[in-house]
């Protein structure tokens, strides 16, 4: 029988409450300082890199570019050498140097705070203006990680497996309360990687047993 959009969000609510007491200080694992435009630039370095490497690269880099200012001023061969451990850093320094220019003049340095906005920064997807929206503003905002795809599917909340972000975002943001999205999708990371991780969820021990719809291959008949 099919879920009612109601009952939905009702379970939706119960996930949000167990990962709470499971994870009660969940934040961002990128080591931004509460800064939105060097929250911007790590979230454009983790495309296809741990958050760790990040948090260590970005402390040589804004060593050496503290600023948007700076970053617009330095050379695309400064920048490249800088964030190379991170990965496809050609395209990274392209976009967060030219980013960084569209800030200074267009904005006098600061983050916008709207999702139209953010999303005509170079280099800025919908993941990376909900993670800004969200933690930085507080307007809530549903970070479609792979955590997020992965966990919401298994949940029973949008097809399983089909690995669209923008719906993801879109079906969650209709369930989820906007005052709980940014730390529920940080919930989701810390929840993803000790519990119900990619290859071998841990069903057994899964807080969230009860409410899921996943269904592990030792008890399919």
């Amino acid at each position: 029988m099919k879920e009612t959009k109601q009952a939905a969000r009702r379970r939706a609510a119960e996930i949000v409450e167990i990962l709470r007491e499971r994870y009660p200080n969940a934040e961002c694992s990128l080591e931004a300082g509460a800064d939105p435009w060097r929250l911007l630039v790590m979230a454009r370095l983790s495309a296809q890199c741990t958050d760790e490497r990040v948090n260590i690269v970005s402390r040589e880099l804004f060593d050496a570019l503290p600023t948007p200012q700076a970053m617009a001023q330095a050379s695309q061969e400064q920048v490249e050498e800088l964030i190379k451990p991170c990965g496809l850093y050609r395209g990274k320094a392209k976009s967060i140097r030219e980013a960084s220019r569209i800030l200074c003049e267009e904005y006098g340095g600061r983050v916008p705070d709207t999702m139209e906005e953010l999303l005509a920064l170079p280099g800025v997807g919908r993941k990376i203006a909900n993670l800004i929206l969200g933690d930085v503003y507080g307007k809530g905002g549903i970070v479609a990680d792979t955590h997020c795809m992965r966990i919401c599917g298994r949940l029973g909340f949008y097809p399983a497996g089909k690995k669209d972000p923008l719906l993801t975002e879109r079906v969650m943001d209709a369930l989820i309360e906007r005052s709980e999205q940014s730390a529920f999708c940080h919930r989701l990371v810390l929840f993803g990687r000790d519990v119900c991780t990619a290859r071998s969820p841990d069903c057994g021990a899964c807080p969230l047993r009860g409410l899921c719809r996943y269904i592990p291959k030792d008890e399919i008949a």
